[in-house]
């Protein structure tokens, strides 16, 4: 189902109340569609849409993590508005720790957020799309979806699994006429990297000085990121209407360039893996050829 021209659209937005989903949600109603905005916080949502139309928002406290929550915050959205057209899969948060820091709790909770959270939202949402014969669903990942860091490895672990639920999904509803897509933002000026939207473990080790110093490091960069939350809203709002962009959407040059070298590093590791990797095949005599 191609994007409507003859109506105002209706999106599902989660993590709507900061950064990129509040951007988004504030574009998107001053676009004239509707928007249902999923938060922890409809009162901070509220307080941050000061001054925007908000007629045809609908705001909803969810704890993505709570399936019937989810399901029945989906299915108000589709009684309110009539149905739904985009769903943006946006909630998430930052976590900066080595991986021997990670708290069992600490890791579970990210993935309730990032792949639990998300899977319940598609699970609520695909039925409605399939009746319709149609929809969108776009997932927000990061670069750190393809690639990772020293002190990265719990978001990053999070954002490579929904690129691999995302991957499946794509090519599972296609015959349904749902598109799907990932955007992989670098580094935006949001408050991503400040305590509102960043963990940290609640005890660290002497055996990792550098990541405490890139900790700081990203402590101290809010303000200077390269990537403009309003011009990423912007480009979703690009991938959904055009329905021209691919699987993987890139965005910001600091992602396309770490991209770029993800793709090199693993070309040069296929080919240093040849030689030991045809040796683990059953030879044909073994085989009975």
């Amino acid at each position: 189902m191609a994007y409507p021209t003859d109506r105002p659209a209706t999106w599902f937005v989660t993590g709507a109340s900061r950064g990129l989903g509040l951007e988004l949600v504030t574009q998107l109603l001053e676009r004239g569609d509707n928007v249902a905005a999923t938060t922890r916080s409809t009162e901070r949502l509220a307080k941050a849409l000061e001054g925007v139309d908000t007629t045809r928002l609908h705001a909803v406290a969810v704890d993505l993590a709570d399936e019937a929550q989810v399901a029945r915050a989906v299915a108000d959205a589709v009684e309110r508005f009539g149905g739904l057209d985009v769903v943006v899969n946006n909630a998430g948060y930052g976590y900066l720790a080595a991986v021997e820091e990670v708290s069992d709790a600490d890791a579970r909770a990210m993935f309730d957020v990032q792949i639990f959270g998300v899977w319940n939202v598609l699970r609520a949402v695909l039925p409605h799309f399939r009746e319709r014969g149609g929809g969108h669903v776009i997932n927000v990942s990061s670069i750190l979806g393809l690639l990772s860091f020293p002190g990265w490895g719990l978001y990053g672990a999070g954002k490579f699994a929904l690129e691999a639920l995302t991957e499946s999904l794509a090519a599972e509803v296609a015959g349904h006429g749902i598109a799907v897509n990932l955007v992989e933002p670098g580094y935006m000026r949001t408050d991503f990297l400040r305590p509102a939207s960043l963990g940290l473990p609640q005890a660290t080790s002497d055996a990792y000085p550098a990541i405490r110093e890139m900790v700081e490091q990203h402590l101290a960069m809010p303000g200077t990121q390269l990537g403009d939350p309003a011009r990423a809203a912007a480009a979703i709002i690009a991938v959904a209407t055009t329905g021209a962009a691919p699987l993987h959407q890139l965005l910001g040059s600091d992602s396309l360039g770490l991209a770029g070298g993800r793709l090199r590093a693993l070309a040069a590791d296929v080919e240093a893996s040849r030689d030991l990797a045809v040796t683990t095949d059953i030879a044909p005599a073994e085989a009975g050829i």
